[in-house]
């Protein structure tokens, strides 16, 4: 090398010299750069949703996203609320809701469902005012005897639990995979599950996705059928969606 660069002109010596420095720092950075974790990848892989599907930013990890969640459940006066001067008015119009699912055929007497995200339990206690009695609900804080604690990213059950699952918190999911692949897991097959979601509008400031159509929605229910979309008014949602599983 040395004797290359004695036989260049003498103007160019400093160029070259520079140039083959610029090299070698490069090599060596390549050398030191870290490179990109499996857990790093599958997590790149879990926000890789459908375009009309967006998550919103802010969760520096995932206990700080159930600390947000938890500061709305176990908000002395949201739940003083729920409990009392709204329990009879949810309640009643939930009943409305799931005699109407039954009249579709949707649900049974004898069905076992799971209402996901059921707070305090006002959609459980309809599904037995309707006179489906083997019904429960999941929320990251129980309300005994009708809420279990669990968490609708893992939930708590056995693999074709129920016949039948309900939520409207769909907006509430960090990992919307996981919340449907939760759902597709414990539900039998040719079971049912009924999502009332918002499309019109972002939802409230605990949202952690905004859905803006139910094509994502689609495409996340891989093992299941999309049986019917419909309008209603349901506690400022306003879209019902009904899959069967296969």
């Amino acid at each position: 090398m040395k004797a290359h660069l004695a036989k260049l002109p003498l103007i160019l010596k400093p160029f070259v010299l520079f140039l083959l420095l610029s090299l070698s720092v490069l090599a060596l950075l390549s050398l030191q750069t870290p490179r990109h974790s499996l857990s790093t990848t599958a997590a790149a892989a879990e926000e890789e949703l459908p375009s009309d599907l967006k998550i919103r930013p802010g969760y520096a990890s995932y206990d700080a996203y159930l600390q947000r969640q938890l500061n709305k459940t176990l908000n002395p006066k949201l739940r003083e609320i729920w409990t009392t001067r709204d329990w009879d008015r949810k309640v009643k119009v939930f009943s409305q809701f799931f005699d109407n699912m039954k009249q579709r055929g949707l649900i049974s007497n004898g069905s076992k469902a799971l209402s996901i995200g059921a707070r305090v339990g006002q959609e459980v206690a309809a599904l037995k005012r309707v006179g489906v009695n083997d019904s429960v609900g999941i929320d990251l804080v129980p309300s005994p005897p009708l809420v279990l604690k669990g968490d609708f990213h893992h939930q708590p059950f056995d693999d074709e639990t129920f016949d039948f699952e309900f939520s409207n918190v769909f907006d509430h999911a960090l990992y919307p995979r996981k919340f449907v692949g939760e759902i597709e897991r414990t539900l039998k097959h040719g079971g049912i599950c009924v999502l009332h979601v918002l499309l019109s509008r972002r939802a409230d400031k605990y949202s952690a996705n905004d859905l803006y159509s139910v094509k994502p929605l689609e495409k996340l229910f891989k093992q299941s059928e999309l049986v019917e979309v419909r309008t209603i008014d349901g506690f400022g949602l306003d879209t019902e969606v009904v899959f069967k599983k296969k």
